[in-house]
């Protein structure tokens, strides 16, 4: 009872359990309206092209605009800019419903809205990152940062479950307002914390380019940023996009089919679960190679899936992709989170995750084609036998110094964060 009070002790603090209510509530609505989007537009003729249209609608933004969304947060503040990315959620999965329930949902008329859903998102994300030390004490980042990878994965679990018995009951537009209430629910959270405000002098604002370079340069300057986000760059181009795209493939092949692809991935986010609370609590002595060590875990389903292995290996493969994945997210998270300034964060934030996923939709556009000439079997082997290097290499490159942390005895110590703007 004593352990797990320890680690929980995070939520005790007002403002951070507040927020997690309502991130983990609005992440559940989200959860829910990808099956119900993608289902109104196959239940309303667009096919797989028109499926395809909806989808790049809302991810292209958020590779365009993350940056931008990062100096947002970093210039207006992050629970500002987080309060208008979920009223712009709000307001469009409510036009959505609308279009749904009046005919007139059409594959143009969705991937529009499409547009503004991933144009809030590009703006939240970074934001978030950004408003979490404001929330919680430097020495409890690492399990506020756990218990939000617990709720991002936790919710893939059942979401896609509820949504895919109400949109056959109700329809999509039911669930489309499900997610908007959800999002409305997320912002009440935001707009209840009591966090201290710091006055900005306009006169002394820099320019958004300005803003723009010296994000990159806190960023650059940091030799373990740069090369984890190259490292996640090419897991996304080489391993993890091939396994989404060819793992469906080779599941119908030889695994069940839908259910047995279903199985693999919900194993992915039991791991990642599994993986979020044992770190709860824990602080690594090493947390940087701890997180660049781990991410070995990823060539788990790939070479289970190469090396012809029956459903139940795969999922425990998966399963210990889940946990690379959410100690990884976490630690690389609470490293930036202390050792970047409070006033860099959005943007330093976005140029990682930018870095890290950048070429996430090419290597989802080519796999397909290449796996026609060389075989699935051979490109998912290749990723899992780059991921091995390459984490041997991340690992060499990076040596064995940890970041230089100079606030480090007081945050262990649970000092509360400095004020910053809200």
């Amino acid at each position: 009872m004593v352990l797990t009070s320890r680690r929980l002790a995070v939520l005790r603090g007002r403002e951070f359990r507040l927020f997690f209510l309502g991130y983990a509530v609005s992440l559940f609505g989200s959860s829910m309206a990808s099956v119900a989007v993608a289902f109104a537009v196959l239940d309303g003729g667009g096919g797989g092209s028109g499926l395809g249209v909806v989808m790049t609608a809302r991810i292209l933004p958020i590779v365009l605009l993350l940056v931008l969304g990062g100096a947002a947060a970093d210039r207006l503040g992050p629970r500002r800019v987080m309060l208008g990315s979920d009223g712009l959620r709000c307001a469009t999965q409510t036009a959505t419903a609308l279009l749904l329930f009046t005919g007139h949902g059409g594959v143009w008329a969705l991937a529009a809205l499409m547009v503004l859903w991933g144009l809030a998102e590009a703006v939240f994300m970074p934001a978030l990152d950004a408003l979490l030390p404001r929330l919680v004490p430097a020495g409890e980042l690492s399990d506020a940062n756990a218990l939000l990878g617990i709720a991002r994965n936790g919710v893939v679990v059942a979401g896609p479950a509820l949504a895919g018995l109400l949109t056959a009951v109700a329809g999509p537009g039911w669930v489309l307002l499900v997610d908007a209430a959800s999002y409305a629910v997320g912002g009440a959270a935001l707009a209840l914390l009591r966090l201290p405000t710091v006055a900005r002098d306009a006169a002394d604002e820099p320019s958004l380019l300005s803003e723009l370079r010296s994000g990159w340069g806190e960023f650059s300057s940091r030799r373990w940023q740069w090369v984890s986000a190259l490292q996640g760059c090419l897991f996304n181009l080489l391993v993890w996009a091939p396994f989404l795209i060819l793992g469906p493939v080779v599941a119908d092949d030889r695994l069940g089919g839908a259910g047995g692809w279903g199985v693999v991935m919900g194993a992915y986010g039991a791991g990642a679960v599994l993986g979020g609370l044992l770190l709860l609590g824990r602080r690594p002595a090493r947390p940087l190679r701890t997180a660049i060590a781990v991410t070995a875990g990823w060539a788990l389903p790939s070479g289970a899936l190469a090396l012809g292995w029956p459903l139940p290996l795969v999922a425990v493969a998966a399963a210990g992709a889940g946990v690379t994945s959410i100690v990884c997210g976490t630690l690389l998270a609470t490293l930036t989170q202390r050792h970047v300034p409070p006033e860099a964060l959005g943007r330093v934030s976005a140029y990682g995750t930018l870095g890290a996923f950048a070429f996430g939709p090419v290597g989802l556009a080519l796999a397909g084609p290449i796996a026609d000439r060389v075989g699935a079997g051979s490109v998912l082997g290749f990723g899992a036998v780059w991921q091995l290097v390459s984490c041997a290499l991340t690992l060499l490159v990076l040596g064995r110094r940890e970041p230089a942390d100079p606030a480090a005895v007081g945050a262990e110590a649970g000092e509360a964060p400095s004020p910053a703007r809200a």
